[in-house]
Parts: C-alpha cells; sequence; structure tokens
C-alpha cells in the first residue's frame, strides 16, 4: 500500500502533463485518492506496534543504499496531513485554473510524492533524496506562477534566495547522511537503514558536528531565527495554494527529521544541544510572534506566525520528555490544519480587498458571514483558545518544556499571549469595522465553501478528540526519546 501512496499523485500528475485539458481533474482525483489510501492506513494502523507495512527492496547495493519504506504512530498522521492539505490545495488551485495547467499539476504532484517519500522513508540517503527532490517542484512553482510583490522583490529573485538557503541546508545534510553511514561501518559493509544506524551509534565526537549539519538543514526549512532570511521575501511572492502547503506541511518535514532522525541517531549530540535547542526555538516564538504583530501584509502575518509556532514544535522536542515530543507531533498536525485554511482565506481577502495590506482592508464580513464564520474557527484554533487541539497540543508542548528547562519555557509562554494579539488583530482588521471604498464583500462560492469547510470541520474534528492522534504516536514517540535516555539523566519518557 505505502508504494501506492507514494507513487500516485506523481502518477495523475503524469496523466495531467499528457491531457493539460482535464489537468485539474486528474491532480483532484490524485490527491483525493492518496487521501483515500491515507485513511485506510489509519483504519489499519495498530498503536504500539512499531513500523507497519514495511517495504525494503535493494536499490544501490554497491553504496548500501535501500529502497526501504515503513509507516509508524509519528509518521501516520503526517501523511495524513500531507494528503488533506494538497486535495485543498489542488481543489482551490482547480476553482482558478492556472496557466499551462498540466506542467502545473505535475509539480504539485511531484511536490507531494517527495513530500511523502520523507515521510516515509526508512533508509537515511532516501530521505535526504526526497528531501532535496522537494524543492525542485517548488522552485518551479513559486519562480513560474509566483507574483512579483508589489515595492518588493521579484518572483525569480525570491524563489533563487529561497533555494540557497535551502540548498545549503541540503548539501551539509548530505554530508552528514553520507559520514554517518560510512563511520558507522567502520570498515565493514555501509549500510543507511535507519533501525541499523541507530543500534549502532557513533562516537560523541562524531555526533557533535554531523548534528548541527542536520540541524542547519532542518531549521532553514522549518524555519527558524537566524536562518530565516528567505521566509519574508518568498511569502510575498508564492502562490497562495502553493504557500499553504510550504508553510503547512514541508516545515513539518523538518521537525519530522529531528524525531526520526536525529535523536535515535545522535543521542549523546542531542542531549549535549538540547538547551541551545530549546534558547533558539523559544527565540523563534518571541520574535515570529512580535514581527507577527507589528506586520500589516496579510501573508507576512501568516509567515512569521509559522515561525512561531514552528519554534513551539522545536521547543517540545527538545524538552526531552514524553509530555514535549507528544504536543510537538500533535502541534505538527495542528498547526498544518490550520494554516492550510488560513492561507487560502487570506487568498479571499486580497481578491476582496484588491489589496493584501491590512490597513486598507476592514468590512469583510458585511455580505459574508459565512466566510467570517468559518476565519473565526480558524482564528481561535491560531491563538489556542482552550477547546481547541492547539491548546491541547501547546499545554503539552510547554508541560514537558517545565520540566526540563523552566526558565525557557517561562520564555516561551509568553508566545501563547502573543498569538491573541496577531490572530485576533487579523480577524478584527480584515472583518470588521468600516468597507474601505473599492472593496468588494461577497460570501465564499460553492467550491470555496467546500473546500474550506472540509479542511475547517478537521479542525473542529480534532478540538473534539485530540486523543485520537496522541493514543496512537505516544508509544512511537517515547521510543525514540529512549535512544536519549541513556545520555539524560532527567529524562521521563512516560507522558504524565
Amino acid at each position: 500500500m505505502l508504494n501506492v501512496v507514494l507513487w500516485l499523485p506523481l502518477g495523475f500528475g503524469l496523466l495531467a502533463l499528457l491531457l493539460p485539458g482535464a489537468a485539474r481533474w486528474f491532480g483532484t482525483l490524485g490527491a483525493a485518492g492518496t487521501l483515500g489510501l491515507s485513511i485506510a492506513l489509519i483504519a489499519d494502523f495498530e498503536a504500539g506496534a512499531g513500523l507497519q507495512h514495511a517495504v525494503s527492496e535493494t536499490w544501490i547495493p554497491d553504496l548500501g543504499i535501500r529502497y526501504e519504506l515503513a509507516i509508524d504512530g509519528i509518521s501516520l498522521f503526517l501523511v495524513a496531513l500531507t494528503a488533506i492539505a494538497w486535495l485543498g490545495a489542488t481543489l482551490f488551485s482547480a476553482l482558478r485554473t492556472p496557466d499551462r495547467a498540466g506542467l502545473y499539476f505535475l509539480m504539485l504532484g511531484l511536490a507531494e510524492t517527495a513530500t511523502l517519500g520523507a515521510f516515509l522513508a526508512q533508509d537515511l540517503l532516501l530521505f535526504v533524496l526526497f528531501f532535496d527532490l522537494m524543492l525542485i517542484p517548488f522552485y518551479f512553482l513559486f519562480g513560474a506562477w509566483g507574483s512579483d510583490a508589489k515595492d518588493g522583490p521579484t518572483a525569480i529573485a525570491a524563489t533563487t534566495k529561497m533555494i540557497i538557503y535551502t540548498l545549503v541546508g541540503s548539501l551539509l545534510m548530505l554530508a552528514a547522511a553520507i559520514a554517518t553511514g560510512v563511520l558507522a561501518a567502520d570498515g565493514g559493509p555501509v549500510t543507511f537503514s535507519l533501525p541499523a544506524l541507530a543500534d549502532n551509534v557513533l562516537a560523541e565526537s562524531s555526533q557533535h558536528w554531523i548534528f548541527w549539519f542536520f540541524a542547519i538543514a532542518f531549521l532553514v526549512k522549518m524555519p527558524a531565527v537566524l536562518v530565516h532570511g528567505w521566509m519574508p521575501d518568498a511569502y510575498r511572492v508564492a502562490p497562495l495554494p502553493v504557500l499553504a502547503l510550504l508553510s503547512g506541511v514541508l516545515s513539518k518535514v523538518a521537525a519530522y527529521g529531528f524525531i526520526r532522525i536525529v535523536l535515535p541517531l545522535y543521542p549523546d549530540a542531542t542531549a549535549l544541544f538540547a538547551e541551545t535547542m530549546m534558547i533558539i526555538a523559544a527565540a523563534s516564538i518571541l520574535y515570529g510572534s512580535a514581527l507577527a504583530f507589528t506586520q500589516t501584509n496579510i501573508r507576512l502575518i501568516a509567515g512569521f506566525s509559522s515561525v512561531a509556532q514552528m519554534g513551539f514544535i522545536t521547543l517540545g522536542i527538545f524538552a526531552l520528555r514524553g509530555d514535549g515530543a507528544d504536543g510537538a507531533v500533535l502541534q505538527m498536525v495542528n498547526h498544518g490544519l490550520v494554516v492550510v485554511p488560513l492561507l487560502f482565506i487570506v487568498a479571499l481577502l486580497a481578491e476582496r480587498a484588491g489589496s493584501e495590506d491590512l490597513d486598507e482592508m476592514g468590512g469583510l464580513a458585511k455580505r459574508a458571514p459565512y466566510l467570517a464564520v468559518l476565519f473565526l474557527i480558524v482564528t481561535m484554533a491560531t491563538l489556542a483558545i482552550p477547546g481547541s487541539a492547539n491548546f491541547v497540543g501547546e499545554f503539552f508542548i510547554l508541560n514537558g518544556a517545565f520540566q526540563s528547562k523552566i526558565a525557557i519555557a517561562i520564555v516561551a509562554s509568553t508566545g501563547v499571549a502573543g498569538a491573541a494579539f496577531y490572530a485576533l488583530r487579523l480577524y478584527q482588521r480584515t472583518m470588521h469595522n468600516r468597507l474601505p471604498e473599492g472593496a468588494d464583500s461577497h460570501e465564499v462560492s460553492l467550491g470555496e465553501g467546500f473546500v474550506l469547510t472540509g479542511l475547517v470541520a478537521c479542525i473542529v474534528a480534532l478540538a473534539l478528540y485530540p486523543g485520537f492522534v496522541l493514543d496512537r504516536t505516544e508509544a512511537d514517540v517515547n521510543a525514540q526519546l529512549e535512544a536519549v535516555a541513556p545520555s539524560s539523566s532527567p529524562l521521563e519518557v512516560a507522558r504524565r
């Protein structure tokens, strides 16, 4: 089943390229089929049973590279998140069929396959391959279908900047991955199988530099403070359905990489540098929240809020506590489900106001009550109001952080209040006040309502039962943390 899940989007993308007149239908069918299979994986999943639906084939035997796929509780819901987000973005794009539709939907299909491959790969170099493959379709989607920012960068300049940042990180990760396999072999047969590498941990001195090579690659992709320089320009020029995928899903590949690769393969380095990573996370929370509150471009408000939310996820992972890591996995799913409809709504608001500047908006709820209600639910989830799954995720993360480093947890807690400021400010200044001259307040179309309602329904469902995710992820999250336990005496992997 995993082979079908992985390659189905690309297969339908190729059909879209060959039959461009029906490109949007092929793109939609591929995304819908992938979502259906991901639901089947959840239904068939046995919590606590470890890796399931394993695929293991020899690929490049001379280099020790195998085609290994599997799924566990950590990747299960990230695969589902990918499928949900891609179906939403594909449908939203189909409502506004882009130029060169065949190529556009091929790039979407290739991007989904690459992202799913990163979540499913159980070979280190296979993970790196899929991680780097994601750059190719997003380069074309940003550069060819993006739009030059008003009084800002061109689409090509912003895309090039993004690729340079992420490519540097990817090259560091490739070097670190090769070094891991060679050093672990110690003169014997080289393997890049993740379970095998986890059983043959490197010397602590080697772990230190390899840890930072991986960390830089993942922090750039998130992005985190200090290595987020590509983000503002890329957010301003990207086509919004594609930007929703970048913010909602691709950033989670980086966080997933920390749990899947860094913790079990480099446990000594993880224990040593955990506090540094928590400081970076707290800085991202404060910086992202502050910038989101001061921006007037609605894309950048969403962008800097994502920096803050990814900071929370990083904080939960490197608290090295069961609560924190469980909350981090839940928050990956939560943030993806929230930011995707948020950016679709941003697109609708910009169409109605004729601008993406918050100062030129207002009163857009006047003749759009259904849009206003959907936007309100997304806003409440963004600020993690009690009763939402985001609240549960942040509660778990902060609980783990307080058990680990109280001072850092107190600083990070201010980000909860910051989210309330920027989320409510965005909603109030777009939906309420007086409708500006030239703005057009009207209700969502049937197609737009269908896409947004489906996504918001997922947010509400997870708010009603966050245990649906937590119950299936806990055992596998704790298994990853146990690798660090011998090097971190205060580690408590049992969730309180």
